[in-house]
């Protein structure tokens, strides 16, 4: 029943800006006994679902976007493979089978969040943030291979400009090759050394989107990239400080966007880890403390292999219910 669920939903492409389609199947084919449902407009022609039982004192919630490309789905044994079996696809039959379960068993005061745009900037929790309010504890679900989480890496992301003079390139003396400068920029930032966190670790980064469209007998006066950095407690304030350091007058450098480190909430009797990429979680500040914790690996998330077990699946339905109920005791106990 699980593997059909998920490969039912998986079966829609909905790579980040195409999540309209597989929240509308939801509404449409998911019944959510006992809910009603908030539909928040996020404002690029995606939505939010928010499935509430009673008044939600604990959210379960997921991102409905996906990374491209988009893959069909496969089964193998217990194995679903395709993309969004781990991420996060299988976070949303999991979470949608703890609901279902908490609803039979009696329990009240819950709710199913599913956000779109986590893997563009969060948009959808940004929006969610300033529209929920009175919930103490939201779970976030990402693929932790069933780990409850302590701690996430930060990130921040910048786009670079480095210019230079164009000249036919048979005759580089006479110009100032852009590409030359950007090569000495990235040496320079490798030899940056960033203090070594004791919770979270070190500090890493990538470069993407680099671009430079002159022709190939034109030395290049532009070049631009981005640098995505995964940060610490102990680096997180230094990284714009260091970047400016090894810049020349002719490298602009642009923050794009930022997320601090993030300490998750965690409960005793759960195996725990730390994580090195980022979740919805920092975004929901208003809906109370944040737990992080699902099925499957990061590890092949995002990639061709993506995959995710059934029985780690029905391991977390268990794990979450076990927790809910935990913090429903804290609650009560307040």
């Amino acid at each position: 029943m699980i593997a059909r669920e998920l490969e039912q939903i998986m079966m829609i492409n909905s790579t980040s800006g195409e999540e309209v389609e597989i929240a509308r199947f939801i509404e449409d084919n998911f019944r959510f006994p006992g809910a009603v449902l908030d539909k928040h407009e996020v404002g690029d022609g995606s939505v939010n679902l928010f499935y509430k039982w009673g008044k939600p004192d604990i959210i379960f919630c997921t991102h409905l976007d996906t990374v491209p490309p988009y893959m069909l789905p496969r089964s193998e044994n217990s194995r679903v493979y395709g993309r969004g079996a781990c991420d996060a696809k299988g976070q949303i039959v999991t979470a949608w089978n703890v609901c279902k379960d908490l609803y039979n068993e009696g329990e009240t005061n819950f709710g199913l969040l599913l956000l779109a745009g986590e893997e563009t900037g969060s948009r959808g929790a940004k929006v969610a943030n300033n529209l929920i309010s009175d919930c103490r504890y939201v779970i976030v679900g990402e693929p932790t291979e069933n780990k409850l989480i302590r701690a996430g890496k930060g990130i921040q992301l910048y786009h670079v400009q480095v210019r230079g003079l164009s000249c036919h390139s048979g005759y580089p003396q006479l110009g100032d090759n852009a590409i030359g400068r950007m090569c000495i920029f990235l040496d320079r930032l490798s030899e940056l050394k960033f203090p070594e966190d004791p919770v979270t670790g070190s500090t890493t980064y990538n470069v993407g989107q680099l671009s430079s469209d002159n022709a190939y007998n034109v030395l290049p006066d532009l070049v631009t990239f981005k640098i995505y950095f995964r940060t610490t407690f102990a680096s997180h304030l230094i990284i714009e400080d260091s970047l400016r350091s090894i810049s020349d007058e002719k490298t602009t450098i642009i923050k794009v966007r930022e997320d601090k480190p993030f300490e998750y909430y965690y409960i005793e009797g759960f195996d725990s880890d730390t994580v090195a990429f980022g979740s919805d979680g920092p975004c929901l500040n208003n809906l109370g403390k944040c737990l992080l914790y699902g099925p499957g690996s990061i590890k092949v998330a995002h990639t061709d292999n993506e995959f995710i077990e059934i029985p780690d699946i029905e391991k977390a339905i268990s794990d979450l219910k076990k927790i809910f109920k935990t913090l429903k005791t804290e609650l009560d106990y307040e």
